[in-house]
């Protein structure tokens, strides 16, 4: 049986699904038609249900529930795994810090502000932190940077490894969006899950959580193994810096939500139901109990 699956060519994703796609583990007569594209790609392909299993954003996910479960293996949740709010200006950065949570001047509401995609949990959280800050520019999370370096906006949301980045080029941070969810729930931050469509046979579903499990313990296992793959995927990116990825976005969760994970989702999905941020939802999220 082929199914199509959808993730990231980011380290973290390439690392989890390396063994998935390449034989490294037995996919017992299942073969897999990947399709690569940034979050909001996959978000949007995922409100149409064009892919039987992808990656998406938890925030978009909450559109997609009609149509996907969430698997217990593949996400990336975390602890300091967040999205970076920052600035060219170390000033603003220094004023819009002290304003997490709390309501922002008037002066500071036009501001412009980049950020990698309408449905991110990155903007999501984002909407938590500053719900005033509504004047957005959606645009591929790696041209943020540049963006702020050229002046086009004032603000960025940056995400995946631009946290490892921004810093080299003279831009700097106002606040660590993760940081601010923990300290407000005490849990891991949820970015980014691995959905699969309701409407395959319940064995079928079963076998792709158990086998997305496998590669990830293979990854961890074989860490080098993917070596290539990743690095073929990675935008010229430094070995260190991808590792520096991989280990910020891959952990035990990836392996298995557990109930912790399963605890910070239903809390993501709450709070967000709570700021009307996403539409409610009589389906079960999770696929496997």
């Amino acid at each position: 049986m082929k199914l199509t699956i959808g993730f990231s060519p980011c380290p973290n994703d390439t690392f989890i699904f390396d063994a998935l796609i390449h034989d490294k583990i037995n996919c017992e007569g299942l073969e897999f038609e990947v399709e690569y594209h940034d979050v909001e790609t996959l978000n949007a392909k995922a409100f149409r249900a064009e892919l039987d299993i992808t990656k998406l954003s938890y925030h978009a996910f909450a559109y997609a529930t009609e149509d996907y479960e969430l698997l217990d293996a593949g996400s990336a949740l975390g602890f300091g795994v967040g999205p970076l709010l920052i600035c060219n200006n170390p000033d603003l950065a220094e004023e819009l810090k002290e304003y997490a949570g709390k309501e922002l001047p008037e002066k500071f509401q036009n501001l412009r502000v980049g950020i990698p995609g309408k449905y991110t949990t990155a903007n999501f959280l984002l909407g938590l932190a500053y719900p005033t800050l509504s004047n957005k520019q959606e645009m591929v999370f790696s041209d943020i940077e540049q963006s702020l370096l050229d002046g086009s906006i004032d603000v960025g949301l940056i995400i995946h490894e631009n946290r490892f980045t921004y810093m080299d080029k003279g831009l700097h941070k106002i606040v660590d969006l993760g940081d601010y969810w923990e300290k407000t729930t005490g849990s891991p931050i949820p970015l980014g899950g691995i959905v699969i469509k309701r409407s395959l046979p319940e064995e079928v579903k079963l076998k792709v959580n158990q086998l997305i499990k496998e590669s990830v313990q293979f990854a961890f296992e074989h860490p080098k193994s993917g070596l290539d793959y990743i690095r073929s995927h990675a935008q010229e990116m430094e070995e260190e810096v991808m590792y520096k990825h991989i280990e910020l976005y891959v952990n035990k969760f990836s392996e298995n939500l557990g109930e912790g994970g399963r605890k910070a989702i239903n809390e993501l999905f709450d709070k967000a139901r709570e700021h009307n941020l996403i539409p409610s939802s009589s389906k079960s999220i999770f696929l496997v109990k």
